[in-house]
């Protein structure tokens, strides 16, 4: 199976142009909880693609208002490139949707759904025990937690979600960056830069200015609510225990839409198995 078996053709690709802002783009990441979305340019010669935006962009970045500082290049691929040598691609590049582009031209999209599609169809193997497959670092925070905090977590974990634990440090819910973004707000407003311009008697002035009164830069910031996460987060958690297979939990997350599932054991949280795990069990094929 090859990535033009797998992928969103060209005609059914969300894409935002160049010159844009990050407005352009907030209503896909929000109202159809994508990660993200390709950005493409029309040269003169036709349409030519320029790279992705992604939800972490937006809120690592909340100054920048450019989708052409905002964008990231990220490794493309081929439609003729195999399944597991894409999934292989995706996990070594830490990335969930990998543009296929051939000549400039951006012919396609294949995501980490799609190829966790073709594990829960059959289509590739799908025999592996989640066990294998779990990662035992999970992510954590407490119901009670800000969600302004519980966005930090998850950035400086560098994973997309946090399980939520109650006061008996107890699994209670599931926070993931799709929940903070669906909820983040672009504001705008103003910086004071204070009386920093350097006048005649300042040793370090380049040229001679003077500041007259405060000076103010236009900001934009990405605002959170600081709420507890528990307002915030999924209560109805679906779980998985070691002995089901790849095809299994892949046909879970397909179904409830999730892209993650914590690994239980009895009723204890004994690790998380990501969709991205399951790519890993790909790359040896």
């Amino acid at each position: 199976m090859n990535v033009a078996d797998a992928m969103t053709p060209r005609e059914d690709v969300v894409t935002v142009n160049l010159p844009g802002t990050r407005n352009d783009i907030l209503e896909y990441l929000q109202e159809r909880a994508f990660s993200s979305v390709p950005v493409v340019k029309d040269d003169g010669d036709g349409e030519k693609y320029r790279g992705l935006v992604s939800r972490d962009d937006l809120i690592e970045r909340p100054e920048e208002d450019q989708l052409a500082m905002l964008m990231r290049d990220v490794p493309t691929t081929t439609a003729e490139t195999s399944i597991p040598e894409v999934a292989a691609l995706i996990v070594r590049a830490g990335t969930r949707r990998v543009p296929v582009v051939e000549d400039g031209r951006l012919e396609g999209i294949v995501t980490v759904t799609d190829v966790v599609r073709a594990i829960a169809d059959g289509e590739q193997d799908g025999d592996t025990e989640v066990g294998e497959l779990a990662r035992r670092d999970v992510n954590t925070t407490y119901v009670e937690t800000p969600l302004t905090v519980a966005e930090r977590e998850i950035s400086y974990a560098q994973v997309p979600y946090t399980v939520v634990l109650d006061d008996e440090g107890e699994m209670s819910g599931m926070l993931t960056e799709v929940d903070v973004v669906a909820v983040a707000r672009v504001v705008e407003g103003e910086d004071d830069t204070g009386d920093s311009i350097a006048d005649d008697d300042d040793d370090w002035k380049w040229e001679s200015i003077k500041a007259v009164g405060n000076s103010y830069l236009p900001t934009r910031n990405v605002e959170i609510p600081v709420e507890p996460v528990r307002g915030f987060m999924t209560d109805e958690v679906v779980t998985v225990t070691r002995r089901r297979t790849a095809r299994e939990a892949a046909q879970t997350m397909l179904k409830n839409d999730i892209e993650q599932i914590p690994l239980v054991s009895g009723d204890e949280l004994v690790g998380i198995v990501r969709d991205v795990d399951l790519l890993a069990g790909l790359q040896d094929e």
